[in-house]
C-alpha cells in the first residue's frame, strides 16, 4: 500500500511578516466586525494558537503565499508581531483551505474553553481573550454540565445559545434525547423551541419531578394537549426521515421519466396541441434542479 504523502511540513516555522504575501483581499469592513476583534484579542491575550498555512517561498520574490489565515495576519499586523509561526503546504491549491471552512460549534468551543482552563490560563484573560464577559464564559465552559451524552453526540455539531443547556438540565435523559431529536429534526435547536418542549413534558420527566408554578403558569388541560401533540409531532417527523430516502428516489427516477416523454417530439407536439396545461407542469418539472427547488 502506498503511503499517503504529508500535506505540510511537519513542524511550524517561524517567517518574518514581511515574507508573506496574502493571496485574498479583505473587506475593509473585516476590521470593525465582532469576529476580527475577537482573534485579535485572543493573540493579544495568549497568543497565536493555529499557525498559518502557507505555500513554500518562491524563489524569486522569497515571498510565501498565504493560504489560509487572512484574518490572523491581520491581525498580527495591526498588533506589530515581526514573526508568525506558519506551516509549509506541499500543495499550494489554494481552494481547499479558502473555501472549505469548518465553523466552531459550540460543543467544540465548550471544550476549547475547558482544555484552556484547565491548562491554567486564567478565566478573566481567556475572556478578554475570546472578546466576551466572564459571565458568557462560565457559561460556556459549563455548557455540556448535566446533559447526557447522547445529546452531546447530537448537538456536536451545531452552533446553539448557552441558554438551551440550563433547560435541558431540568429535564431527565430520556426526555433530553427526545428533545433533541425534535429541535434537530425540524431545525430549529432554539432556546424558544426548547422553553415549548420543556413545557410540554411531563412531570416524572424532570429531574425534580415538578414544574415550577408562577401567575402565568398553563393549565393542566393545556400541558395535556402540549405534550400530546409534540409526541405526535416526534413520530411524524421519525417517520418522515425514514422515508425521505425512498421518497428522493421516486421523485427523481419520475423526473427522469419526464424527462424523456419531453424528448420525444411526437410526445411534445401532441401535448402542445391537446394539453398545454399537463406540458407546462411538465416543463416545470424539467427544470427542477432539486426537491426543494
Amino acid at each position: 500500500m502506498t503511503a499517503a504523502a504529508l500535506a505540510f511540513v511537519p513542524r511550524p516555522l517561524l517567517i518574518p511578516v514581511d515574507s508573506l504575501l496574502p493571496s485574498t483581499k479583505l473587506d475593509p469592513k473585516t476590521s470593525s466586525s465582532q469576529k476580527y476583534r475577537q482573534v485579535r484579542d485572543s493573540i493579544l491575550q495568549i497568543g497565536l494558537i493555529e499557525p498559518l498555512s502557507v505555500s513554500a517561498v518562491d524563489r524569486k520574490s522569497g515571498q510565501h503565499l498565504v493560504l489560509d489565515g487572512h484574518m490572523r495576519l491581520m491581525a498580527i499586523k495591526e498588533l506589530g508581531v515581526p514573526e508568525v509561526p506558519c506551516l509549509i503546504a506541499t500543495d499550494d491549491e489554494t481552494f481547499t483551505y479558502n473555501n472549505r471552512v469548518s465553523r466552531l460549534s459550540s460543543v467544540q468551543e465548550h471544550l476549547m474553553i475547558r482544555r484552556a482552563i484547565d491548562r491554567g490560563i486564567p478565566p478573566a484573560k481567556l475572556a478578554a481573550g475570546l472578546c466576551i464577559n466572564i459571565s458568557l464564559l462560565q457559561k460556556k465552559s459549563s455548557l455540556l454540565d448535566g446533559i447526557c451524552a447522547e445529546v452531546v453526540d447530537m448537538l456536536k455539531d451545531r452552533m446553539f445559545s448557552t441558554e438551551i443547556s440550563p433547560i435541558l438540565r431540568r429535564m431527565k435523559p430520556t426526555r433530553q434525547i427526545e428533545c433533541a431529536e425534535l429541535m434537530i429534526a425540524a431545525n430549529s435547536v432554539t432556546v424558544t423551541y426548547a422553553r415549548a418542549l420543556y413545557a410540554a413534558t411531563r412531570p416524572e420527566m424532570l429531574v425534580a419531578g415538578k414544574r415550577p408554578l408562577g401567575p402565568s403558569s398553563i393549565s393542566r388541560e393545556q400541558l395535556a394537549r402540549m405534550e400530546h401533540e409534540m409526541s405526535n409531532l416526534l413520530s411524524e417527523y421519525k417517520l418522515a426521515e425514514q422515508n425521505h430516502g425512498e421518497d428522493v428516489l421516486n421523485l427523481m427516477l419520475a423526473r427522469g421519466y419526464v424527462v424523456k416523454l419531453l424528448d420525444n417530439p411526437r410526445i411534445l407536439r401532441y401535448l402542445q396541441a391537446n394539453h398545454a396545461e399537463i406540458l407546462e407542469e411538465f416543463s416545470k418539472i424539467v427544470e427542477m434542479t432539486s426537491i426543494e427547488g
